[in-house]
């Protein structure tokens, strides 16, 4: 049983480490880099609390935080819970309508940002600029954090809204807590460099740096993904730690000049997670990272980042796995209703479930089965040793001809071919088969692949009701907020009125 140190989230800061040892490398992106001791994240976590009850926030009440990744996005993210406050990190590459309704929909007292994002914002909550007036707002001096029931919401999470209006996933003081105390540091020196450049209101990027500051190890923060400065940042900073989706992976293993100018031999783990990976792009990470630990992750922003792990008996982990089921994490895989073993949608339970959407009951009653699992959406396949294999989402499936067509399994069989770098699979209407898939395509350097030759190879390597009818050929995928590809802007590029062929 692993020890819950902490009541409050924004207190999980190590202090096994000297005050002066590195916790916060601010990589801006224009040169001028930022570092933070673990005395100085202690110090201005405090402050910003201190500031916050000091404009009169009561218990309980909403801060939302609309900012590119950078140091004072933390802070205020730690000083909030520290205060008793409710952080509310805001995807701020939705539309501006949509980030006004969240920033209402959550009740926020008060809005605090970057100058570049804070428009997006209602005029009418009070505003704070970290480029501006962000120093008047600290007051200096001795903290305590308050103490929190395990219950009390720590933050709310909002889902990306694909269908629909975004969720407030409420998440309690206890849940990250918990899921904290589960993340198993890799046995190495105190002091281990974790690049992130995942956006900080998404769990991915959010949970490894509550996790980092937790072990008393380094983040080094890029304030937004691009190929160029993530190379670099990595390779200036030493890093240990790669954690990424897998999308910005691919992308940066395009550089293929900058990767061989770059001595990114510091690199000892991998960590790709919140989205599909597939053989050929764990093959091409090896290649440039030969001694470094490849993992692939799994976690939902309703229930946590940690869902599976080794295996009991020491069976290594395939590849594409996801793992063996955490032995605190209760998994169940269901198909039609009933639970079965080989491949279903998978339910679970353990301590970081949120513990509602925010005025959803409705919703929320949905997601939660009565006896208190989420339902992901998300269907895994088990193998004979217990494994679990992503397969893809429920509401990404969809029927061709009468056959059930997961668009991640085409992506993974598109991307064997040696000439595609990277491929997404998108349905569209079609009168006789209902729907039909077609592929767009990121070329590897230097291939010659056209469109028949991606049809031919399909045809070959899988069911003929999987190929793609057409195939697009792109530079680049675009990236959603999340970093993961945008289907919805890929869509968009399809021509009207055009023939997608039987």
């Amino acid at each position: 049983m692993v020890t819950i140190k902490y009541d409050n989230q924004g207190d999980a800061i190590s202090r096994d480490v000297p005050r002066e040892a590195p916790a916060l490398i601010d990589a801006g992106g224009n040169g001028s880099d930022r570092t933070y001791t673990y005395g100085d994240i202690l110090r201005l976590s405090g402050a910003v609390a201190r500031g916050l009850q000091k404009r009169g926030l009561k218990r309980g009440e909403r801060v939302a935080i609309i900012s590119a990744n950078r140091a004072e996005f933390l802070l205020t993210f730690l000083g909030a819970l520290q205060a008793s406050l409710v952080a509310v990190p805001v995807n701020y590459k939705l539309p501006a309508e949509t980030v006004a309704y969240i920033v209402d929909d959550c009740g926020a007292r008060l809005v605090i940002g970057d100058d570049a994002r804070l428009a997006l914002a209602p005029q009418s909550v009070p505003k704070i600029s970290f480029d501006s007036d962000f120093s008047s707002l600290l007051d200096d001096g001795p903290f305590t954090p308050a103490k929190m029931q395990p219950t009390e919401p720590a933050m709310f999470l909002y889902t990306s809204g694909s269908t629909g209006r975004p969720k407030g996933v409420v998440l309690s003081h206890y849940s990250h807590l918990w899921a904290i105390s589960q993340r198993v540091r890799r046995p190495v020196s105190i002091g281990q460099r974790s690049l992130v450049a995942a956006p900080l209101y998404h769990m991915n990027g959010l949970a490894m740096c509550q996790t980092t500051l937790s072990h008393g190890d380094t983040i080094v923060l890029l304030p937004q993904f691009t190929t160029r400065g993530y190379i670099e940042a990595a390779a200036r900073h030493r890093v240990a730690f790669l954690t990424s989706v897998p999308t910005m992976i691919a992308m940066m293993l395009r550089e293929r000049e900058l990767l061989t100018q770059s001595d990114l031999s510091a690199v000892e783990a991998v960590r790709m997670g919140s989205a599909p990976i597939t053989q050929a792009l764990i093959d091409q990470v090896r290649a440039v990272f030969p001694k470094a630990q490849i993992s692939n992750g799994y976690g939902t922003t309703e229930a946590g980042p940690v869902v599976f792990g080794p295996h009991p008996k020491g069976i290594p982990q395939p590849e594409l796995s996801t793992g063996y089921p955490h032995p605190d994490v209760q998994l169940r895989l269901v198909r039609d209703g009933r639970e079965v073993q080989d491949e279903g949608e998978l339910e679970m339970k353990c301590g970081a479930l949120m513990t509602h959407y925010h005025k959803l009951p409705e919703v929320t009653a949905r997601a939660i089965t009565p006896d208190g699992y989420y339902r992901t959406s998300d269907v895994f396949r088990r193998d004979e040793n217990g494994f679990f294999y992503f397969v893809g989402r429920v509401d990404d499936m969809f029927v061709c001809g009468g056959e059930n067509i997961y668009p991640g399994e085409v992506e993974t069989m598109l991307e064997r071919h040696p000439g595609i770098h990277q491929a997404a699979v998108i349905a569209v209407p079609d009168d006789l088969k209902g729907h039909k898939p077609i592929a767009f395509v990121v070329k590897a350097p230097g291939a010659a692949v056209d469109e028949q030759a991606i049809k031919t190879y399909a045809l070959a390597n899988a069911p003929a009701y999987q190929h793609p009818r057409r195939v697009f050929f792109v530079d680049e995928m675009p990236l959603a907020g999340t970093n993961k590809i945008d289907k919805r802007v890929l869509a968009r590029q399809i021509p009207t009125g055009g023939d997608i062929q039987r």
